[in-house]
């Protein structure tokens, strides 16, 4: 990592001495957001016993990675522009439920006539819906492939900096907290909008995708599949210094306390990501694998814009895609593709937005 993480850690220790949490979570928000210019990491990660042999569908997931490389495409269904940020169809709205209130903004596509699709996103730190909105530009694919999109709104009352609480206790379990309460928005827009269980989605980045990863382990019967960008993942920490440690890296992840298989995932992260460490998408990549062990592992090699990315695709023994892992060469802490409108973006790609809604979508 960075020379910044043992100041960082050195500066939260300070402000707990005296009690100041607030302090404490400003010094993690500056490890988060990772300000200013940093050193590249310089390792890659290894994944033991890859085998390249996949299912009895093989050939269908080649096609599916094929059409990806050249953009995927949208049935019957023609690409519209970005909608403006006052769109009428954007909407602020706020549930309440028995474990609290929650804020957020929401979108519904142009063409309601067609089997839609729900997709909770995340915003990582500092950041709020709008801005997450314009920089991973999903509004404007949700018209194209017909997709109601909610983001929560994490509120500083919550966290001092905007984050999801991934590394609290209190925010890592079913029937509780930050998980209960975007559960339980899920499932109020599910029966709002007529939408079936196995289209309703979860995204986000950094603490949002460490959020989103919680979901995926303690609510997989509400969300089928889950994208998670330069996260960590579930049970990664406990409290603020084991946060540091994950991020670093450092930390022994436990196994989950479900015995469920969880959600799907597709996994995005950069090589050099300065703020949270690959091995994190490394170790939530390698929890798919141990839990399906007749799976195999496809590997392949994309270019994009000139930028190289790896992509491993966990592919049960009928075919289909049980995880799928993006690493992309030199990508940082930002969302790839993503629109310089919004913080936290590389415009560089590749598209991760359009990753995550051809994986989500994919039968």
């Amino acid at each position: 990592m960075t020379s910044r993480i043992p100041d960082a850690l050195a500066a939260a220790m300070a402000h707990l001495k005296t009690s100041d949490v607030s302090g404490a979570t400003t010094a993690i928000r500056n490890v988060l957001i990772g300000g200013g210019p940093l050193s590249s990491l310089t390792h890659l990660p290894t994944t033991p016993n890859l085998s390249r042999q996949a299912g009895r569908r093989l050939g269908d997931v080649l096609n599916v990675l094929k059409i990806r490389r050249n953009g995927f495409p949208a049935p019957n269904v023609r690409p519209l522009t970005q909608p403006s940020p006052d769109d009428p169809r954007f909407t602020s709205r706020s549930l309440t439920t028995g474990v609290g209130s929650l804020n957020y903004k929401l979108y519904v596509p142009q063409d309601r006539d067609r089997e839609l699709a729900l997709v909770l996103m995340l915003h990582g730190c500092t950041q709020d819906p709008d801005d997450f909105a314009r920089g991973t530009q999903m509004n404007r694919l949700a018209d194209e492939f017909g997709l109601v999109v909610a983001y929560p709104h994490q509120p500083r009352s919550a966290n001092a900096q905007g984050c999801w609480n991934w590394f609290d206790r209190r925010h890592q379990s079913a029937g509780s907290g930050e998980p209960a309460k975007l559960a339980a928005l899920a499932k109020t827009l599910s029966t709002e909008f007529g939408i079936a269980r196995e289209r309703v989605f979860a995204a986000g980045l950094s603490a949002g995708a460490a959020m989103a990863d919680i979901l995926a382990e303690t609510y997989p019967e509400m969300f089928s599949k889950v994208g998670l960008h330069s996260g960590l993942p579930h049970l990664a920490a406990h409290d603020v210094m084991s946060a540091f440690a994950a991020m670093k890296g450092d930390a022994g992840v436990r196994p989950p306390d479900s015995s469920g298989r969880g959600s799907s995932k597709i996994i995005i992260h950069g090589t050099a990501d300065p703020t949270v460490d690959q091995s994190n998408s490394d170790q939530i990549f390698e929890r798919m694998r141990s839990r399906h062990p007749g799976s195999s592992i496809l590997l392949t090699d994309d270019h994009t814009a000139g930028r190289k990315a790896s992509r491993q695709v966990l592919i049960d023994p009928s075919g289909n895609a049980l995880a799928e892992y993006l690493l992309i060469d030199g990508g940082r802490h930002a969302w790839s593709g993503g629109d310089r409108t919004g913080s936290f973006t590389d415009p560089s790609g590749p598209d991760a937005s359009r990753e995550m809604v051809s994986f989500f979508l994919r039968a």
